[in-house]
């Protein structure tokens, strides 16, 4: 069985890179014809699109693709995060992996392979963090509690895994698949790389998850058959939040504005939240008054919180300064702090000391 590369990436919701929970699928009864793939549409309820929740147009092209037997070489997954493109890449692994759908039990356990990602034919890809010379999931480094500077990336290591992978023909499924998340995060070199496994896939489907074209070269887009995703009305908000068990975000009204119709973002953003004590959320919530306390606030602010978390903050505190701008009609004196945060996100992005930047800004804020 070959060896996986990689291991989960953000654990955003209950199942391993599954934004919403897998429905229980009922016993048909002895008398119901199971459909095979070919026949299924995005309204048979033994799709394997059911968990699949605000994407018909998404689940109409995968659908019909295999439908007509006309299956890509690659696609590319385009949309926001969190709006159930991982989902839909499994939901399509499973369907393309079923030659027949006629034993519930053997359907059972290739859901479970592909969740686990152990199947020998699925090469499931994330980005990656160098650490001591040792690549790293996000999930790996947060179990090592390894602080994380920078953003992790897709590197071209991993690319050559690639291409290693789909040297050789499928083992148990009619054809391979790879699945790149976070696309976006490779580096030109290994951007090139891919090209050329993707100008020759061989018997294989590779799936590329990112925000929208914009964010790959144009050369990799061109050789993808683009499949949309969009960002959720409140009502889909509402309930795949509640299906996750996170009702509760439903009332925050500054993780949904944040969130914009994701709720794998929503879910996300809430658990950010909850890494930052309350007294110094609290405190934060208006511009520090004195210089004295800027400078506890900043070395608080470093002391206590992950880089990572930091960059999450100043997310939070403009939107949070943009809602008492807008509800309280102060333009002038919350403005300038939004803008304040913009050029210290910049500057954390560039990797200069965190404490020196905190220390920057919270003292010209005081100024206002």
């Amino acid at each position: 069985m070959h060896e996986r590369t990689s291991n989960h990436t953000k654990i955003l919701f209950p199942t391993p890179h599954t934004p919403y929970p897998t429905p229980h699928t009922p016993h048909p009864t002895p008398h119901t014809p199971h459909p095979t793939p070919h026949s299924l549409t995005p309204e048979t309820s033994m799709s394997p699109f059911s968990p699949l929740i605000g994407q018909p147009q998404a689940v109409e092209l995968l659908t019909q693709a295999v439908t007509r037997n006309r299956i890509a070489p690659a696609y590319l997954f385009a949309g926001p995060s969190g709006v159930g493109r991982g989902l839909a890449a499994e939901c399509f692994i499973e369907l393309l992996f079923h030659r027949e759908r006629s034993n519930l039990e053997n359907s059972a356990i290739l859901r479970h392979r592909i969740l686990a990602r152990n199947h020998p034919d699925l090469l499931w890809v994330e980005p990656t963090y160098l650490h001591q010379g040792k690549r790293l999931s996000v999930a790996e480094a947060i179990a090592a509690g390894i602080r994380r500077k920078s953003a992790p990336v897709i590197r071209l290591e991993q690319v050559r895994e690639i291409a290693r992978f789909l040297a050789r023909a499928p083992l148990e499924a009619p054809r391979s698949i790879v699945v790149i998340e976070q696309a976006e995060t490779m580096a030109e070199g290994a951007a090139n790389g891919l090209l050329k496994t993707l100008e020759e896939p061989g018997q294989a489907t590779l799936i590329l998850i990112a925000p929208g074209v914009e964010s790959l070269l144009p050369t990799l887009v061109s050789r993808c058959q683009r499949i949309p995703f969009y960002r959720l009305p409140s009502e889909a908000m509402a309930e795949i939040l509640q299906k996750a068990n996170q009702a509760e975000i439903l009332n925050q009204r500054e993780v949904l504005h944040l969130a914009q119709g994701s709720p794998g973002a929503a879910i996300a953003h809430w658990q950010q939240l909850q890494e930052i004590p309350p007294d110094l959320l609290q405190t934060l919530s208006q511009p520090p008054r004195s210089y004295r306390a800027a400078l506890d606030l900043a070395r608080q602010i470093d002391k206590t919180l992950e880089p990572e978390t930091q960059r999450w903050l100043i997310d939070y505190l403009q939107q949070t300064y943009w809602q008492q701008m807008v509800s309280d009609s102060q333009l002038t004196s919350r403005l300038l702090p939004i803008q304040l945060l913009e050029k210290a996100r910049q500057y954390l992005l560039q990797s200069v000391q965190p404490r020196l930047v905190w220390e920057v800004m919270l003292v010209k804020m005081v100024q206002v």
